[in-house]
């Protein structure tokens, strides 16, 4: 099986993933329709809070446009329970035995985690041609992408990690970059004080850099 099957189409929906962890079930659908009505049409719900799951089924049956991904998935039993709920792609920081065998006996596609050149390699012998790099910058960035991308040409990576507004469209521009996780989109205040609009207009800023994003895709 082809653990990541229709992955890219997935990742490339827009050129920034918002990496939610959201305290509040309550308020995964109203985020999801702000995202999306400023053209952000993908999103990973992390597994560290308690409102997780159920801030993903929520978006998953009333926000259809919105393409649901689970992240800081550890076990081979989170895999199953998200893969369960319906989620279309699965994250994590990095990988496992446990968690690479959850994937293999899955159709829910992973975008596995790594930092370096050996786990880079690993993954891509299992047939990983899509990675997650994380953490981004910690692990060098934009430098470390392009030191990795000359000999290891096979694999497109989306950086999560200290990606910014300000560093983002450097990262896109990568030729092995899909896209960029971050999780600026959804601002602590404006989460509290519901302010979907100023959370709409952040996802127009970032779906902007579509251009840039593209760019990754050209291989």
């Amino acid at each position: 099986m082809n653990r990541q099957n229709g992955l890219a189409e997935r990742l490339a929906i827009s050129p920034v993933v918002p990496v939610l962890t959201i305290e509040d079930a309550d308020h995964a659908v109203p985020l999801a329709r702000a995202l999306l009505d400023g053209g952000i049409g993908v999103v990973e719900v992390t597994l560290r809070t308690k409102a997780a799951m159920a801030a993903m089924a929520a978006m998953i049956a009333e926000v259809p446009g919105m393409v649901v991904g689970a992240g800081t998935v550890l076990t081979a039993a989170q895999y199953r329970a998200v893969a369960d709920l319906g989620v279309q792609f699965v994250v994590s920081p990095g990988s496992s035995p446990q968690v690479l065998q959850a994937a293999a006996d899955s159709r829910v596609p992973f975008l596995p985690g790594a930092a370096s050149a050996t786990e880079v390699l690993h993954l891509l012998e299992a047939g990983f041609h899509l990675q997650k790099f994380f953490p981004a910058e910690p692990a060098g960035g934009i430098s470390m992408l392009k030191a990795i991308g000359a000999p290891i040409a096979e694999v497109r990576f989306c950086p999560t990690g200290g990606i910014t507004p300000t560093n983002a469209a450097l990262y896109l521009a990568l030729a092995n970059v899909i896209c960029v996780g971050g999780s600026w989109l959804t601002p602590a205040a404006a989460m509290r004080n519901h302010d979907w609009g100023h959370i709409t207009t952040l996802a127009a800023e970032a779906a902007a850099l579509r251009e840039s994003g593209v760019r990754g895709l050209d291989r």
